[in-house]
């Protein structure tokens, strides 16, 4: 009898999973219309920390990953300002005025977990933000605040951020498989392993990774100091999307591929129903080697993006005539992108990281930012060298340019969803140096501040420089 009554608490407990699984993936379009006002750029939750912000919460946490759930979480304050900058030539002021402003984002994460059957997780993330950057997150293509994307609100709004089942298949007999992903639950995993994720998250959760530049709430604040500027990854306004992502891994190879969802229009809140007209596919591979003690990591990233969008020849020639003529050349285009990764330790508290971006450039940037191309490096100093053990310094660069027919359309007046109408421009790429420094306040809450200096804000050589500096407060758990 015994048998029997533990055979059906096991069908009874698989039926909950099946049940939780449907329901999730069924609200799934729901929370898509539900998050339109959520604004951060999609990043990582939270960072490592060694204990709690609470004392004894770390035992709780831990005795809760036990029992099969997980419950993690963080929030974020950045308050940034910029001076007035000079703007000469005929260049317009209608989206990043030369005035200086002062402007300020919160975030508020909780990544809620169940462990469903074996290495099968249950991920939802409820998030809170509220907030502007400079201008709007206007004028430059390289951003200057990863925590403000598209838009902003002036009051808090809430939404469903994150919602997806990720599966694990073990194909090797260890338990030395490391993940460092906040959103997954700590124990062993497979060396050799594949992962399918499946549901709503971000498309920078799995791609395009970088141990020393991939989070605007630890590290760099610019959007191509976060990931690479000249891809257009999928997403809406808040850099959140609906798809699937398969990983095989062992430890010192690894592919990752994905299909998404992307945005119905340019800079758009709404995804694109029309998933076998608008998607997105992605293939990255992974080298992982080791450079005496330290690590380092190549990665390259191809993808493709399908949108109803518009030629940049065809909207310079728009500009010249009817504006009727604009959506006459709107159809269904592929935008081919490429990105190389690389980050390398170089001793016990130095990193160094670079990536190249590039992307075809013939039709508009549809999600992410206006960049066709672009070279970032920088390098990281962990603390230890000057006895703050969980300190960071790190010192980053972007450059980004247009593409021919991108520069034409620009120089002709034209505009888009980021970088604005500016008029009589006199092209030349943009470049963005920033330097931070994060500093351990408390166990679990770190305090930072960053200078950023950009040349040629919107790659217009008349305008600028700006220079501009954020204050940042951060606890988690």
């Amino acid at each position: 009898m015994s048998n029997l009554s533990s055979r059906a608490d096991a069908n009874l407990e698989r039926q909950h999973c099946y049940i939780s699984i449907v329901l999730a993936l069924a609200a799934l379009p729901l929370w898509s219309e539900l998050t339109h006002a959520q604004r951060g750029l999609a990043g990582p939750v939270y960072g490592r920390n060694i204990e709690a912000v609470v004392p004894g919460a770390e035992d709780l946490l831990s005795k809760l990953e036990d029992m099969g759930w997980l419950l993690r979480g963080q929030t974020t304050l950045t308050v940034q300002a910029r001076p007035a900058f000079r703007a000469r030539g005929t260049a317009r002021e209608e989206e990043f005025p030369s005035q200086g402003e002062i402007t300020s984002t919160q975030s508020a994460d909780l990544v809620l977990g169940r462990r469903l059957w074996n290495n099968a997780e249950l991920i939802a993330v409820p998030s809170l933000a509220r907030g502007f950057g400079l201008s709007d997150s206007r004028g430059i293509g390289a951003g200057l605040n990863g925590e403000a994307f598209h838009g902003g609100s002036a009051t808090a709004s809430v939404a469903l951020t994150r919602l997806f089942l990720r599966q694990t298949f073990n194909l090797s007999y260890d338990a030395f498989g490391q993940d460092d992903d906040p959103m997954r639950f700590a124990g062993p995993l497979a060396l050799q392993r594949v992962t399918l994720t499946l549901g709503k998250f971000a498309v920078w959760d799995i791609f395009d990774n970088n141990r020393y530049a991939h989070d605007a709430r630890t590290q760099f604040l610019s959007w191509a100091l976060v990931g690479t500027g000249a891809f257009d990854y999928a997403g809406d306004a808040a850099g959140f999307t609906n798809g699937v992502a398969l990983e095989w891994e062992n430890g010192v190879w690894a592919i990752r591929s994905g299909l998404f969802q992307v945005a119905r229009e340019v800079g758009g809140e709404s995804l694109d129903p029309r998933v076998t007209r608008a998607w997105q596919g992605l293939l990255q591979f992974d080298r992982s080697w080791w450079w005496g003690r330290y690590r380092g990591v190549a990665r390259l990233l191809v993808g493709a993006s399908r949108t109803s969008s518009t030629r940049w020849n065809d909207l310079t020639a728009a500009l010249r005539g009817p504006a009727e003529r604009t959506e006459q050349g709107r159809g269904w285009r592929t935008k081919t992108m490429l990105t190389a990764n690389m980050e390398q330790a170089v001793n016990d508290s130095l990193g160094v990281f670079l990536r190249l971006g590039w992307n075809d450039g013939q039709a508009q940037n549809w999600m992410f930012t206006d960049m066709d191309w672009s070279v970032s490096a920088g390098l990281a100093v962990n603390g230890w060298t000057w006895e703050r053990w969980e300190d960071t310094l790190g010192i980053g660069f972007n450059v980004g340019g247009l593409s021919g027919p991108h520069r034409r359309y620009r120089e002709e007046g034209g505009g888009s969803f980021v970088v604005a109408r500016e008029g009589g421009l006199r092209y030349a790429p943009e470049a963005v140096l920033e330097t931070y420094y994060d500093a351990e306040v408390a166990s679990g809450l770190h305090a930072a501040v960053s200078l950023q200096l950009v040349l040629n804000p919107g790659y217009n050589a008349d305008r600028g420089p700006i220079s501009a500096i954020a204050f940042r407060l951060r606890a988690a758990f």
